[in-house]
Parts: C-alpha cells; sequence; structure tokens
C-alpha cells in the first residue's frame, strides 16, 4: 500500500528549532537523517519542502484564475516536506510515524492507484 507521510511543523516547533545551538540543531538533523537510513526499504521518494511564503498559489473557481504568492493557507500549522512509502497496510505506515523524531505532525495520507476520474 502505498502513503504519503505529510510532515507538519507548528510553530512552537519552529521557534525552538530557530533557538537550537549549532550542535543540537546538527543532532536534530542526524535524528532525522537516521530515521530515513532505517526506513530506506519501504520509502520510495520524497523531498523537503521551502518554506511557505516561498509558494505561489492559484485559486481556480469562477471567472479567471487568481494567483497570490503565499501558501494555500495561512495557518499555525505547515507543510514542510513528505516522503512516500510503500508498507504492508496501515498499521505498518503508523509503526513508521510512531519512531518520527522530527516535526510534531505527521499526516498519513493513502496514493490513489486508479487512473483519475
Amino acid at each position: 500500500m502505498k502513503y504519503v507521510l505529510l510532515f507538519v511543523e507548528t510553530e512552537e516547533f519552529a521557534a525552538e528549532f530557530r533557538a537550537m545551538g549549532p550542535a543540537e540543531r546538527a543532532r536534530a538533523f542526524e535524528r532525522v537523517n537516521e530515521w530515513f537510513a532505517a526506513h530506506a526499504g519501504r520509502i520510495t521518494g520524497g523531498q523537503k519542502l521551502r518554506d511557505p511564503e516561498t509558494a505561489t498559489t492559484v485559486r481556480l473557481g469562477a471567472g479567471e484564475p487568481v494567483v497570490v504568492d503565499g501558501p494555500f493557507v495561512e495557518g499555525k500549522e505547515v507543510v514542510s516536506g513528505y516522503t512516500e512509502i510503500d508498507v504492508a497496510d496501515l498499521d505498518e505506515a503508523l509503526r513508521m510515524v510512531r519512531t518520527w523524531p522530527g516535526c510534531p505532525v505527521v499526516e498519513i495520507r493513502p496514493v490513489e492507484t486508479g487512473p483519475m476520474e
């Protein structure tokens, strides 16, 4: 079963990360890299995303599309990255996510495998 893990940062997490010293920040990245290495056999893709301020949003609906600089939703939580995984089932995805050492929220979303309708 394929899932996308959406890594979500909160304002508190981002502030704590910014407040870390260089050694503490390096250790945090090391823990994340260790997590990715431990699960490498199930990870099929993914990337860290740039800050939400770098986003461009296109709003479609009535009339002409509206292009806006910035994220789709201004909020206290932002998706900071994602990874694609291929696991047996949701239980296995949950076991992986329970050991995630990074940001405090991870959304697990199944990938649609059929034709787009």
